[in-house]
């Protein structure tokens, strides 16, 4: 067989230049003496619907080709009066290495023209055959707007084959043709079916899969932003296992409002090749960004095969890092709400780092100015993970576990002015998310632990109370109520030794967690806990989490005085939510034998108060455990403060 030349072709920097070259590719690669292919290859364009007004993605792939191909070019038409095209993304970067030739042309290149209805791709393989696409595999991506004006009715994506600068593709061995199906596009009028027009009914999520808790929400048609600027896509190296793999994933630029966003496109089938290996994490570093935003792309192929293997994936950023479990994003979830039948190589994972929209940095600082002595530090940051397929996009908006990210703090900006990172509610406050600071070299972090995805914030609220100034809690009381963890009783006071109520306890360390929301739509069925009540989102969002259950007669009591004992089984609760070990049967018994009182701790009662003694949180006092006895305001601060500690998660 003919091999070709190492030295790359010098061509035109121009898209004729290019089109030239992959008409004329059979010259650097001419073709074998014998019969054509029996079959030409097969291209596909995706049929898809969308809503008036919205974007939808069209993937384009090469489903058959007997011999690799090294070069090819298409123009694709389009009626203007419905549609226009957003974007061209590349996706078999395994062959597609978007870099430049010796003449700073690109190997993949694209040109829109919305006003005259039509759009040019051109991938030519600089070397000569030695990258050609010899596999199925989806060649590029298309984002196309049905504009809002667009009439209900189906459109056709159409190519002229029979002009070859509108369609021709260059194999290895012949210089073959290609045969090309689909590319219908159906509209429907805007917001028919209501919010999930176009989207495939299903079920509520709930707790289906992923060990409780975790959910995906519903799903939704994409909407895609029109970029300002053409993307500008380069080859970048990723780390498997803190080894580096040159040239794995390829990254696009552009510009959507103002807003520069990076997308890192990874070569799923590379990284699903490491698995064997022991593959742990897979980080993505994209650096350079400046306040710009950045998004991680996987299929959810990659993504359930690291599932199984436990693996993580990580995006780096200038502006903070996101680190993610694989098991956390749900696949299964997912899958079940776009059907079980979709081929998971089909759904697109985005993992995204986004500055906030000026609205919501509004916000914040407006909840930050209701709050006294408190100053807002950083921009604020969106955490985003959605699934996206054939227009249809999935929110992943809960974990059944802690997941960690990061925010960078600008240069100069001392760690230690902050006291917690905090979360934007729906209703404009600002809530305690467990949040610590590392110290840098150059810049200082903020890790943000949370089981949900938002918006993060982080803000300075010293905070201190003259009635605890030399009391034994001072450090946990001003530290918390810092945090927006736990409240004074008046000005300037906290009360420290006064007793605290059953539904505050549970407000404090539902606080502490930053939980916020209730995990699941079911309902709590207490008989004194009254609607309308101060506590009543609090006991509903404890129940969701399995951290309290009530009484045998359905009754809460929600004002009453807690115990020490019914406290620490509380705790004993939230101590397998973030992780730590609870004492076993042989432990319970060493454990608790060392206090004088041990015989009066009732049976319910002694697994959690020995868990928290094996975890340090409590010590007793004089020898004794006094789990009868009512805990008090700076106890509960105390104990709390110790889990989240134990846990890492302050």
């Amino acid at each position: 067989m003919f091999q070709p030349k190492k030295k790359r072709p010098r061509i035109r920097k121009t898209m004729s230049g290019l089109i030239a070259l992959t008409l004329l590719s059979s010259l650097i690669l001419p073709n074998v003496a014998g019969a054509e292919p029996v079959e030409p290859s097969q291209v596909q364009f995706a049929n898809v619907s969308v809503q008036a007004g919205q974007t939808v993605h069209v993937p384009v792939a090469l489903k058959k080709s007997y011999f690799g191909v090294k070069a090819y070019n298409m123009q694709i038409d389009y009626d203007t009066s419905a549609l226009e095209i957003v974007r061209i993304t590349p996706k078999s970067v395994n062959v597609i290495s978007t870099s430049p030739n010796e003449d700073g042309v690109a190997d993949f290149q694209y040109q829109i023209n919305n006003a005259e209805g039509w759009v040019r791709i051109i991938w030519v393989d600089f070397t000569g055959g030695v990258h050609s696409i010899v596999d199925e595999t989806q060649l590029f991506d298309m984002e196309i707007k049905a504009k809002s004006n667009a009439a209900p009715g189906t459109k056709q994506l159409s190519v002229d084959q029979t002009d070859s600068e509108h369609w021709h593709f260059t194999n290895v061995e012949h210089n073959s043709g290609a045969q090309l199906s689909g590319g219908t596009i159906t509209i429907t009028a805007a917001n028919s079916g209501g919010d999930n027009s176009g989207s495939t009914p299903t079920p509520n999520p709930g707790n289906s899969s992923g060990g409780g808790g975790g959910s995906v929400s519903p799903t939704s048609p994409v909407v895609t932003p029109v970029p300002s600027t053409p993307a500008v896509t380069k080859g970048v190296d990723i780390y498997v296992n803190g080894q580096k793999q040159e040239q794995s994933a390829t990254a696009s630029t552009s510009t959507v409002n103002n807003q520069v966003t990076t997308t890192v496109h990874v070569d799923n089938d590379k990284v699903i090749n490491q698995i064997g290996s022991g593959l742990k994490t897979l980080l993505l570093p994209i650096t350079g960004t400046g306040k710009g935003a950045v998004v991680g792309e996987l299929n959810g192929k990659l993504v359930k095969t690291m599932e199984g293997s436990n693996a993580e994936v990580v995006i780096q950023t200038d502006s903070g890092t996101y680190t993610l479990p694989a098991n956390q994003i749900q696949m299964d979830q997912i899958l079940n709400q776009f059907g079980s039948t979709v081929p998971l190589e089909d759904i697109t994972i985005q993992i995204a780092i986004v500055p906030s929209a000026t609205s919501k940095q509004t916000a914040i600082q407006a909840a930050a100015d209701k709050l006294e002595n408190t100053t807002v530090i950083a921009a604020p940051i969106d955490f985003e993970v959605k699934a996206i397929w054939n227009g249809q996009q999935v929110n992943v908006d809960r974990f059944n576990s802690y997941v960690e990210r990061s925010i960078t703090l600008p240069e100069g900006v001392d760690g230690s002015k902050i006291t917690t990172g905090v979360v934007l509610q729906p209703d404009g406050s600002l809530l305690h998310v467990p949040t610590k600071v590392i110290k840098g070299n150059v810049q200082d972090s903020a890790i943000i632990n949370s089981l949900t995805n938002s918006t993060y914030a982080l803000i300075y609220h010293p905070a201190t109370f003259s009635d605890v100034s030399s009391h034994w809690s001072r450090d946990d009381v001003q530290d918390l109520a810092s945090r927006l963890i736990v409240q004074g009783t008046g000005e300037n006071v906290f009360a420290p030794d006064r007793s605290i109520t059953r539904a505050e306890f549970t407000a404090v360390l539902l606080r502490g967690l930053g939980l916020h929301s209730p995990r699941s739509t079911e309902a709590a069925s207490f008989t004194d806990v009254k609607t309308g009540s101060w506590y009543e989102d609090e006991v509903q969002t404890a129940v969701s989490y399995g951290l309290i259950s009530g009484y045998a007669d359905d009754s809460f009591r929600p004002n009453s005085e807690i115990s020490r004992a019914e406290a620490l089984t509380i705790v004993s609760r939230a101590m397998k939510l973030v992780g730590l070990a609870q004492a076993d049967a042989s432990e319970t018994t060493s454990l608790l034998s060392t206090y004088s009182d041990s015989a009066k701790v009732q049976a319910w009662a002694t697994e959690p108060v020995a868990s928290a003694i094996k975890q340090e949180l409590v010590q007793g006092t004089d020898g004794k455990l006094m789990s009868d006895a009512d805990i008090s305001r700076a106890q509960s601060a105390a104990i709390v403060k110790r889990l989240l500690a134990k846990a890492g998660l302050i």
